[in-house]
């Protein structure tokens, strides 16, 4: 399993009426998070574009669990459970506040298509072969280190009013 953990500070302009982070930034947060494990990887969109690949949404699930405020300083945690297989990859994420309880939790299904054609194509090798040791069968083997910690348990979901 490959994971990272990226953080992000909430920014007042991304809050609504009741001083919740306004749920249309949650799609971008994920992005930013996806983007930056990808470059901690040495993968670059960039690079893939400029190969003809691109790598749109073909699915993002967002479920909300408790909510998060202006100047909070977010985790998100990436994690891609299996290495993709064909033409998509399923990253999942975990947003947690400074006290370590889960705010918000989702997935994105990215597909990798041909920018020319807009079609499906294969995961391209050099990312295949950036993600492959951390799916190898002596993973359990790898060391620690920043972005591969064990996640903890989750807390039960909580209200809002808090």
């Amino acid at each position: 399993m490959y994971q990272s953990d990226i953080q992000i500070r909430v920014r007042y302009a991304e809050t609504d009426q009741m001083g919740y982070v306004y749920h249309g930034n949650y799609a971008a947060y994920f992005e930013v998070a996806r983007t930056e494990s990808f470059r901690q990887l040495g993968i670059r969109y960039k690079d893939l574009e400029g190969q003809g690949v691109g790598m749109p949404v073909g699915e993002l699930h967002t479920r909300f669990r408790r909510p998060a405020r202006y100047d909070d300083l977010l985790t998100i945690r990436v994690m891609l459970r299996e290495l993709a297989e064909g033409s998509r990859v399923k990253f999942e994420y975990e947003i947690r506040n400074e006290a370590s309880e889960l705010l918000t939790e989702g997935y994105t299904l990215m597909v990798f298509v041909s920018t020319a054609t807009g079609r499906p194509v294969p995961i391209p090798d050099g990312v295949r072969q950036k993600l492959a040791p951390y799916f190898s069968e002596s993973e359990a083997d790898l060391p620690l280190g920043p972005g591969r910690a064990t996640p903890g348990d989750a807390p039960a979901p909580a209200a809002f009013g808090k």
